[in-house]
């Protein structure tokens, strides 16, 4: 499959694969997130009516979605690809090294397609759920599961005020997230069919803002954003912002808690069998019958 042309290059990947590469082996220690939101996005999957022989999980990290699948017969094959090796040698079972923005799968070969918190670091989403959408047979899943525009909004507004405070400007510390409006658009503009976007929200509870800071990096989920990386941050804004982090939305007991808005995207690839909306003018009732 030919790689979509990609503009902007807002996430640096090769620093990506560093950070999930450093994450794999204790990863065990700080995947309670992911292993959370892959028991949902699973309970998602059980509620489709059909089985599907040949599945592949983009983004896979250490096999989470695969772990919720076992003892089922819900993808008879499912497949795992990553980004880093490390996380690849953790997965274990029909696992491959492969790059969501260049997906080495020939076009109508898969029945579902799932992702489980990854495509956030994709630099063209519209792009990437177009190759995911070809490589899918007709009347078949796409499945996933990524941050909202509202994680971590509590460090996004920490960061920005400390950096402002301390350095007389701010950059993005916090990956750009998607909005909700726009996920159903999204997948709608990559040629889906029936598309469904549902949003749940995680509230996690940290005895400070530094433990958070530490759960990210040993999550593989620290910064990776282009324009972030060519300068080191000076360590008074991460104190800085941990104290206006603990200021503005510490708990009654001192906690803080971190928020995690998640969506969960489902669509269909399009098919003559599907349902179809009706033609204007096709209605077998008048408004005149139902208005007085």
């Amino acid at each position: 499959m030919k790689k979509s042309g990609i503009g902007a290059q807002i996430f640096n990947r090769q620093v990506l694969k560093l950070h999930r590469d450093r994450a794999a082996e204790k990863f065990e220690q700080y995947n309670f997130l992911f292993n959370e939101v892959a028991d949902r996005l699973i309970d998602k999957l059980n509620d489709v009516r059909e089985d599907f022989k040949v599945g592949l999980d983009i983004g896979c990290h250490t096999g989470q979605l695969l772990y919720c699948l076992r003892g089922t017969e819900k993808i008879e094959t499912l497949f795992q690809c990553d980004i880093s090796e490390k996380f690849i040698s953790h997965a274990k079972k029909d696992a491959f090294v492969g790059d969501e923005e260049f997906l080495p799968i020939k076009d109508n070969s898969l029945d579902v397609v799932l992702s489980n918190l990854s495509l956030h670091w994709v630099n063209d989403l519209p792009g990437t759920l177009i190759q995911i959408r070809r490589t899918l047979k007709k009347d078949k899943l796409f499945l996933a599961s990524l941050f909202g525009g509202s994680t971590l909004f509590e460090l996004r507004d920490a960061l920005i005020a400390a950096e402002i405070e301390v350095l007389g400007g701010a950059s993005p510390r916090v990956s750009p997230f998607v909005d909700m409006e726009n996920a159903g658009g999204l997948l709608q503009r990559a040629g889906f069919s029936l598309p469904v976007v549902d949003t749940d929200s995680i509230s996690v509870l940290y005895e400070n803002p530094i433990k958070l800071m530490f759960d990210l990096r040993g999550m593989g989920e620290q910064q990776a954003i282009n324009n972030c990386l060519k300068k080191f941050t000076n360590r008074d804004v991460f104190s800085r912002a941990a104290e206006i982090y603990k200021e503005r939305y510490a708990n009654g007991d001192g906690t803080v808690t971190a928020t995690f808005e998640i969506f969960f995207l489902a669509a269909w690839t399009p098919s003559d069998n599907q349902q179809q909306p009706l033609e204007r003018g096709t209605g077998e009732i008048s408004l005149a019958e139902v208005f007085k």
